[in-house]
């Protein structure tokens, strides 16, 4: 059976992992935790966990420390800064430790973690085990992990979308451009005056223009795949709109392709990637089609004088990404089916 624990399970994040796990095939025992909702259950919070008559779920919210101790696997959603002493705890007794915060994600680099995040290291050993958590980059990696940095969501579709022509050195590592809208999950559950509703309705709206924290991650790990440095122009948006990220990103090409030649690339470079569907030429990505999925969908286009790619890269940003990769690492990590508890398909409408 396993024992899951999930720290700060009152946020979207954690919530989405509830949802998510729920649904997982294995059996399995859930710990909640909530600081500030700590005594109470989850379904007073999100009424549509009450259970049916006939299956009582004892979704009530704990502390931290409970919850670790009872769980050999913790995810922890709690806010940037605080994951190092809860994984200490965890993987000092044995366990398997998945963060969908930003505070493993750079590894021993602590240097751009405190520039971008203001805070500082208290165990650096303990940031040099961490593994980046993007399956199909880091597949190998990951299964053999205790410590897994689930990505960002800006990152993971930013990410997804170039992977196979930084891979194939086919992008101008200097002229990148990422473009993504966001839903308004993305910036947590504590409301905020961009996220009242008439701030962010019928608008949508450039924010923490070259200036936003998943900037760094994205160069970071677009660098590994290309295998040389990279330095992207990234700017977000926000969408009124609850879920999804569409990244639209372009590059310029180092050599003359056809759209053909390069859907074809993508289609190979993907074809083992359950959840990546590269859609057919002339589709383009939308983030309607992956709403509630783990899926990424990818559309391929090039400029009118055909010197520039153009990708759309589109996924929900609660669980491709966040709590559904956090499930897809889990699933590598302990050796179960990597497609269990997230198969579900978009709804049609």
């Amino acid at each position: 059976m396993l024992n899951i624990g999930i720290l700060g399970a009152s946020g979207y994040a954690g919530a989405e992992l509830v949802r998510i796990l729920l649904g997982h095939p294995e059996p399995k025992r859930l710990q909640l935790s909530s600081v500030s909702f700590e005594g109470k259950k989850l379904e007073s919070i999100y009424p549509s966990f009450a259970a049916t008559p006939k299956e009582k779920l004892d979704l009530r919210l704990e502390s931290a420390d409970a919850v670790i101790e009872r769980s050999s696997i913790v995810f922890s959603c709690l806010p940037h800064g605080h994951a190092e002493a809860a994984a200490k705890k965890c993987l000092a007794k044995g366990g398997l430790f998945i963060d969908i915060s930003a505070d493993f994600r750079f590894g021993e680099d602590q240097t751009t973690y405190s520039t971008w995040y203001g805070k500082s290291y208290g165990d650096p050993e303990l940031y040099a085990q961490a593994v980046y958590g993007l399956p199909e980059f880091n597949r190998a990696a990951i299964k053999k992990a205790r410590l897994i940095a689930n990505p960002g969501c800006y990152p993971t579709s930013a990410e997804l979308g170039l992977y196979p022509v930084l891979a194939e050195g086919l992008a101008d590592t200097e002229s990148i451009i990422i473009d993504s809208a966001s839903g308004v999950t993305g910036a947590g559950r504590e409301p905020g005056q961009s996220t009242h509703y008439p701030e962010c309705a019928d608008s949508i709206s450039p924010y923490k223009v070259g200036a936003h924290r998943h900037q760094p991650e994205i160069d970071r790990y677009l660098s590994k795949m290309a295998g040389k440095a990279v330095s992207s122009v990234f700017t977000p948006h926000l969408a009124p709109m609850n879920r999804g990220i569409v990244s639209t990103i372009y590059f310029k090409l180092t050599k003359a392709l056809a759209v053909k030649d390069l859907h074809d690339l993508y289609t190979s470079f993907y074809e083992r990637e359950y959840f990546v569907r590269i859609l057919p030429l002339g589709s383009t990505a939308s983030n309607r089609n992956v709403r509630l999925s783990n899926f990424c969908d990818i559309s391929l286009h090039l400029s009118s004088n055909g010197k520039t790619g153009i990708i759309v890269s589109t996924i929900d940003n609660m669980v491709k990404g966040a709590a559904g990769q956090a499930v897809q690492n889990m699933n590598l990590a302990l050796g179960i089916e990597e497609t269990e508890g997230l198969a579900m398909l978009p709804p049609a409408f």
